[in-house]
């Protein structure tokens, strides 16, 4: 880290209770959370006592936190625990019993459930204390499409300079410069962890400003017209040669326009039962990983397809360790991991832990691994029971069924990458209030909501139609 790395993190803190100060309690959560995930330094803070550091999103949570109980402390009062919120809670006490099973102690289980539940329940709680309706998802979603935008000249100054704004403005590297090479030019890394973060941040950026722009939600961002701002999203994120952000568009957009083409929710069910079957034959060892490897083969690169392989591998050897202790797995320290002596009788470590699931597996066990994929399904299963697929353009709707498919997209990537990123927790958190919040719609109600939105598509055909011939 450097000098002026610390100095931003100090400064953050009272530029969130800035935001505070200046804007409505949810807009200053959303532009606070996108600030600090957009560009604070990676590996950089303080060491704290007894509670996780200060650093990264961890210190954009503390400070959104002083900020709530400062400026607008009575949303506690009004929050409902329900049952959907039970498997985030879980989770974060999952290490806990990972710890008192292997006789690790109580204090170092209570830290980590500590460190565990701030990472992931944090930005969980503030989507459901803020973003628990339809209003508030709307928001969410143009302003990580805003967020996008701000990336757009950083990630194409990297496309051509290569990955140096972090060491330019922090003064050095987040992450191996090496891995920032891809297709004979470089992968964008902006202030980001990693470059695949940043494949993920600009999908999900694009996505939802194709589905903000095919459901009429905004007409424009900035001034921009929404089919530029597709535009300009789209190109840039072609440009950042992430080849697994590449196969969560092409599913994202088949889900998205098969209800719109179709009204077919189908596609989003059977990724969800992918996910959940996928987990179920992994984590029972059962996976024949041949035939996916082999079928890779005649659609993606050589080299992308190695590195899967590399990963399959690497799981076959994980899982086998965490099933030995399947329950509440082997705790922290690394205990979940392969070791075995080299040539020299040195004990060393032999394994490498690229999927989230194989890490939770492996360090928390069943309990963790079901917990957490439960968390961050669930909240997308309501939201397809609730609202019905022809109603998916609705502009009311639009953001929370697009932030649901980008949600179910980053659970897939969960299954080949350990790139965490907050903004779907938040996401997580704010559908999940849907179900505790959210009126009811009536199917007197949802007749005539899609009633109005086919009257304006025709409106705005009729339109479109009468502006031509007067060309």
């Amino acid at each position: 880290m450097s000098l002026q790395a610390q100095l931003a993190m100090i400064l953050w803190l009272p530029i969130v209770l800035y935001l505070f100060n200046k804007y409505p309690p949810r807009k200053a959560v959303i532009v606070g959370f996108l600030g600090g995930l957009l560009f604070l330094p990676q590996r950089a803070g303080f060491n704290l006592p007894l509670i996780p550091d200060y650093r990264g999103m961890v210190a954009t949570c503390y400070g959104i936190f002083i900020g709530i109980i400062i400026y607008d402390s009575e949303v506690f009062n009004r929050f409902e625990l329900k049952w959907i919120d039970y498997p985030m809670i879980l989770f974060g006490i999952a290490p806990l019993f990972s710890s008192l099973t292997n006789g690790l102690g109580l204090y170092d289980g209570i830290n980590q459930s500590i460190s565990q539940t701030v990472q992931w329940g944090m930005p969980y709680f503030l989507g459901r204390l803020y973003l628990n309706n339809l209003a508030g998802l709307k928001e969410l979603a143009i302003n990580i499409v805003k967020a996008g935008l701000l990336y757009v000249p950083l990630c194409l100054y990297e496309v051509r300079m290569s990955p140096q704004l972090h060491n330019m403005v922090y003064g050095y590297f987040p992450h191996s410069f090496a891995q920032t090479m891809r297709f004979g030019g470089w992968r964008p890394q902006v202030f980001m962890q990693h470059g695949l973060m940043v494949g993920l941040f600009m999908m999900t950026a694009t996505l939802i400003a194709i589905w903000l722009w095919q459901g009429r939600v905004v007409a424009k961002i900035w001034r921009m017209p929404m089919e530029w701002v597709v535009v300009i999203l789209f190109v840039t994120f072609i440009l950042l040669k992430s080849t697994g952000a590449y196969a969560l568009m092409a599913i994202g957009l088949i889900i998205l326009f098969s209800a719109k083409w179709f009204r077919l929710n189908l596609p989003l069910i059977l990724v969800l039962l992918a996910i959940v079957g996928y987990l179920v034959v992994a984590s029972t060892g059962n996976l024949q990983t041949d035939n996916i490897i082999s079928s890779l083969q005649q659609v993606f690169p050589e080299d992308r397809v190695a590195s899967l392989e590399f990963r399959f591998d690497n799981e076959e050897l994980l899982g086998e360790k965490a099933r030995e202790r399947v329950l509440f797995g082997w705790g922290g320290w690394g205990r979940n991991r392969v070791y075995a002596e080299n040539w020299a009788g040195e004990i060393e470590d032999i394994s490498v832990t690229d999927s989230l699931w194989i890490i939770v597996f492996g360090i928390n066990g069943l309990f963790g691994l079901i917990s957490l994929f439960a968390s961050l399904i669930l909240p997308v299963v309501y939201l397809i029971i609730r609202y019905p697929v022809n109603t998916w353009l609705i502009p009311k709707v639009s953001s929370a069924m697009v932030l649901g498919v980008c949600l179910t997209l980053f659970v897939v990537d969960c299954l080949v990458n350990s790139m965490f990123n907050p903004i779907f927790p938040l996401i997580g958190g704010g559908l999940s209030g849907l179900f505790v919040y959210s009126p009811q719609i009536t199917n007197k109600t949802m007749k005539r909501n899609i009633l109005i939105h086919q009257k304006s598509q025709k409106k705005s055909l009729n339109n479109y139609s009468i502006s031509n011939q007067n060309r």
